[in-house]
């Protein structure tokens, strides 16, 4: 199948292309590069443009022909979304917008939809099951909702099909060391820990120690990059009837900042320095999946269960140069 992936040459985009490729599918990257990278383009072609360029995006369909498509393009930083509430929703619901009718004209109805833990907002009980009330705290959260919502009615009305993959803390690196994470400016844990252990970063702060958990630090559930794009993959044959589903991907196990700190000593043999900062506002103490449907529905298992696993394979694509 040739399948448009939108961010493609982002994070979780590129990885995702990787397994596409292994399962024998053609991936068509579109990405306008502002966050992703031209060298996490390697297994189909890229096609520079932004979503709400729709004549960039019609030529895109028409000379390529995808029959499904992939959508991981988004801005994705929280605190940026507070400050800047205008391009989050410009740039994911307009631009997912733009996507959406663009599908439409173009008779494609099947999607895989990036979606995130976000939309939850600072929920009442955990792990967190795909009933949990969608209440997010912040504009990133509320446009990746609007998002989900756009899919809901463009389901109900158009006969599209549509997926909605709610991730977790996404971690790791492709295993034999093609691609990884690199984001500018970085905000994720893992990375930024490995850089303050590796000497590049003077200290890493973290926020709050106060927390009501185990250890008074913020715990989350990482998954492994890898097992995401895996997901993604077994998604496809979900979106062979109309309607719109959704599900939480994670591993079902939390760790807080002590312990991913511990283990990338673990893993790198170096102290991570670190300085304590106050609470960030709407962080909520803890994020853990209750991952049952996707094992279930999707028959998604993941691979990289072992926390120091998933840093071992970001240490390694932290000391090497993306190429």
């Amino acid at each position: 199948m040739k399948i448009l992936v939108t961010g493609g040459a982002g994070y979780v985009g590129s990885h995702a292309c990787k397994a596409l490729a292994a399962a024998g599918h053609e991936p068509v990257v579109y990405d306008n590069l502002s966050t992703g990278h031209r060298w996490a383009v390697r297994w189909g072609p890229l096609v520079e443009g932004d979503l709400r360029d729709r004549d960039r995006l019609a030529r895109a369909f028409v000379e390529h022909r995808p029959e499904l498509v992939m959508h991981f393009a988004a801005r994705a930083y929280v605190g940026e979304s507070v400050t800047d509430p205008q391009l989050y929703y410009d740039n994911n619901v307009g631009g997912t917008l733009s996507l959406l009718s663009e599908m439409r004209r173009q008779g494609v109805r099947r999607i895989v939809f990036s979606s995130t833990c976000a939309t939850y907002g600072i929920p009442r009980v955990v792990p967190i099951g795909i009933d949990t009330p969608q209440q997010p705290v912040n504009p990133y959260g509320h446009s990746k909702l609007h998002c989900e919502q756009m899919l809901r009615d463009f389901c109900a009305a158009y006969g599209f099909a549509a997926v909605a993959l709610r991730y977790f803390n996404a971690a790791g690196a492709d295993s034999d060391g093609e691609i990884g994470e690199a984001h500018e400016p970085e905000t994720h844990l893992i990375p930024l820990a490995l850089a303050a252990a590796a000497g590049d970063r003077e200290v890493l702060e973290v926020y709050g120690d106060d927390w009501p958990t185990p250890d008074g630090t913020c715990v989350r559930d990482y998954v492994h990059v890898e097992d995401l794009a895996q997901a993604h993959v077994l998604a496809i044959a979900r979106t062979e009837a109309a309607g719109f589903q959704a599900c939480n991907l994670g591993v079902g196990r939390g760790f807080s900042i002590r312990e991913v700190l511990d283990a990338v000593a673990r893993v790198t043999g170096r102290t991570v320095p670190i300085r304590q900062a106050p609470r960030r506002a709407g962080d909520p103490p803890t994020l853990v999946a209750a991952p049952g449907a996707a094992t279930e529905w999707l028959g998604w298992e993941p691979r990289h269960i072992a926390l120091d696993s998933i840093i071992d394979t970001a240490w390694r694509w932290y000391r090497q140069p993306p190429r």
